[in-house]
């Protein structure tokens, strides 16, 4: 079998003193911390689209990567060399799972039973890879946005017959993900928002898509596929209003469709600060509602207005991403999957394994921070006190929701006006910096 990256060994743990480029100063899979090692804290993934299909254009110009995986001619060629040199990076750097779109890994044909008869093709030599290596799937998706068809939506598409071809995609999508045994399944609202209200019925394009998540929930019943559902947010881009914005508005949006029992949300850190929101801020919201499925890990330019899905590698954001995933319980089904892609510059293959070594490694130190914040519990003791007033027997009162409003004004002209407290926000933020 060809070699695709053959001047590169497995990556090994050499230690923060190390200076090899291509080591791991930080991730070692089997240092135990809290109960687990850190393979099994972390259960990194690798992005099919942005690792492999990805090849460097943007909005100004086209692709300037060139991949030797890439040079055949013939499509179904390049897909299956693809997949061989995916899995050959998979097991170099040492990952334990990998995720894909449909579209990512076999290439559309002119009608859907020849793309069908494509992708089994490509799944069949996906799942032999998988269990020649080990590698998992954590979880499949279908890309409902990239072609013409869903330029106006998929599951919110004005034409039922683009709602059914829609519909058709993701049921062959979750087969090819039950197939591969993948984890979870993940819907993703590329296009599923409107440009102006002008053309558009909103609360009946929100009425679909509810229809189209429940029909997805009654097919995952009849093939026995175990695995959680997944909703990415996603704010902005390509539409003006996406409908999945925010964790909140997703969370709202499966209440009112009664969907919370089958559904949790797989958190990217690049679309929380598109949403105007920190990464911790969308990661808390779903811990505190009990809906964190997994995340796309990586970061974006606070100085563009687009998705750049840059590599992650802030100390700050991933301490403070992993001190809220282990509060929260950890994964479960879902992990940290490297949805990032590598800079129109660096063209060179071994740029892609310094990009997941340095994002492996951010998370790394993020997880040893994490784990030493929770054991000092410094933190813990400081919104203690801070809440200490609604641990009283007058807090309590209210919280149990047996006070009304004449009592507490009775309360507050009795005791007059209540002494304030400081938040200690600086000394906080100082102690943060003790653990990086």
């Amino acid at each position: 079998m060809t070699e695709y990256f053959p001047k590169i060994k497995k990556i090994k743990f050499e230690g923060a003193d190390s200076k090899n480029p291509l080591a791991f100063k930080h991730y070692n899979p089997k240092q135990k911390i809290m109960g687990k090692n850190m393979a099994e804290h972390l259960r990194f993934a690798v992005c099919y689209w942005h690792t492999f299909k990805g090849l460097g254009a943007d909005p100004f110009g086209p692709g300037t990567i060139i991949r030797n995986y890439n040079s055949s001619g013939d499509p179904m060629q390049v897909a299956k060399d693809t997949m061989v040199a995916a899995f050959e990076f998979f097991t170099k750097l040492g990952v334990n799972f990998w995720c894909f779109h449909d579209r990512d890994i076999a290439p559309e044909a002119d009608t859907l039973a020849e793309t069908n008869k494509r992708l089994d093709e490509i799944v069949k030599l996906a799942k032999k890879l998988q269990k020649d290596t080990g590698v998992k799937l954590l979880w499949g998706t279908t890309n409902a946005f990239s072609h013409r068809r869903f330029m106006a939506g998929a599951g919110t598409n004005p034409d039922p017959k683009i709602f059914a071809y829609a519909a058709s995609q993701i049921k062959k999508a979750m087969e090819v993900t039950k197939e591969l045994g993948g984890l979870a399944y993940v819907f993703w609202g590329g296009r599923e928002g409107y440009e102006t209200l002008l053309n558009t019925d909103m609360k009946r394009e929100l009425d679909h898509l509810a229809m189209l998540l429940h029909m997805a929930v009654d097919y995952k019943k009849k093939i026995k596929f175990k695995g959680p559902f997944y909703i990415e947010p996603k704010p902005k881009e390509p539409t003006k209003h996406q409908y999945d914005f925010d964790a909140g508005n997703c969370f709202a949006f499966l209440q009112r469709h009664n969907l919370l029992d089958d559904f949790k949300l797989n958190i990217e850190a690049n679309h929380a600060t598109l949403a105007g929101h920190t990464f911790q801020h969308e990661l808390q919201f779903c811990v505190d509602n009990d809906i964190l499925g997994s995340v796309d890990a990586n970061r974006g330019d606070l100085f563009l207005g687009w998705d750049t899905d840059q590599f992650p590698t802030d100390i700050y954001d991933t301490t403070l991403a992993m001190y809220t995933i282990l509060k929260g319980g950890g994964f479960t089904t879902g992990g940290l999957n490297f949805d990032a892609k590598l800079r129109r510059q660096s063209i060179d293959p071994l740029d892609l394994f310094y990009a997941h070594i340095g994002a492996m490694d951010a998370f790394a130190r993020g997880l040893k921070n994490a784990a030493k914040m929770i054991r000092g519990g410094r933190f813990d003791k400081a919104i203690q006190k801070r809440y200490a007033g609604w641990d009283t027997v007058f807090g309590q009162r209210i919280e149990k929701g047996k006070a009304d409003l004449g009592e507490l004004e009775k309360y507050t002209l009795k005791n007059g006006e209540p002494k304030l407290q400081s938040g200690r926000q600086e000394m906080l933020e100082n102690l943060l910096n003790e653990y990086l």
